[in-house]
């Protein structure tokens, strides 16, 4: 398992659709894509979305199936998670799809202002313990980060089996008064009509936490007012 480790982190330093922005120092410079994914990557101007935790890339890469006109990069730390799916988009010479080696802590210096259009976060670690609130990927402190570099009227999406963050997500979003555009803490029960990517696509985790009856919670909703 180690050497398969080993190997998967060698094999993406390699790939083109792998971009590297991991912090070795005290500081961290700006990934030279920031600004230039649509002219140097895409080869376009379609929207980017991205998934931030993306992991195997499940969610990123069944996107990007599902919309061609819409680019995605799937944004995680872990290479040996991200080679799955890096190698999948490869296999499959899907031109949509990138991902991106990186703490989301520092995803402000991997993207320009205006450069990403939409953000799902998928099945995030909820952080419970309350000395890490801070941590968590819908805390004010992120939602900051995410500030910079999504465009005006950008929406972000997160699936969690968490009621925990969910709840949490729920509040800061009511206490930051931000656009709540939909939510639902029973996703999979809810006969709202909800469908396509939200219940057709499935992360490794979620499906296992569906399989074993849990709720799937979903909330979507913007940064800044119309």
């Amino acid at each position: 398992m180690a050497k398969n480790k080993i190997q998967r982190f060698a094999e993406i330093e390699n790939f083109p659709n792998v971009f590297h922005h991991v912090q070795r120092g005290r500081s961290i410079g700006d990934l030279p894509m920031k600004g230039n994914w649509h002219k140097d990557f895409f080869k376009n101007d379609h929207p980017i979305v991205l998934e931030l935790g993306c992991g195997k890339g499940e969610y990123t890469i069944g996107l990007a199936r599902e919309n061609a006109n819409k680019n995605f990069i799937g944004v995680d730390l872990k290479g040996n998670r991200i080679w799955v799916g890096a190698k999948t988009a490869l296999d499959d010479k899907m031109n949509n799809v990138a991902f991106l080696r990186s703490r989301i802590d520092n995803i402000a210096g991997a993207f320009d202002a205006n450069e990403v259009s939409e953000i799902w976060i998928t099945f995030p670690d909820p952080q419970p313990q309350k000395g890490r609130i801070r941590k968590r990927l819908t805390h004010p402190v992120f939602l900051e980060r995410y500030k910079k570099i999504l465009k005006k009227g950008g929406t972000l999406q997160l699936k969690t089996d968490s009621q925990m963050l969910y709840e949490f997500t729920l509040e800061t979003i009511q206490e930051l008064k931000l656009p709540l555009l939909d939510n639902t803490n029973d996703l999979y029960a809810d006969g709202a009509g909800r469908d396509g990517p939200l219940k057709n696509i499935q992360t490794f985790y979620e499906s296992i936490f569906s399989k074993k009856g849990s709720k799937i919670c979903y909330l979507s909703w913007r940064l800044d007012h119309p």
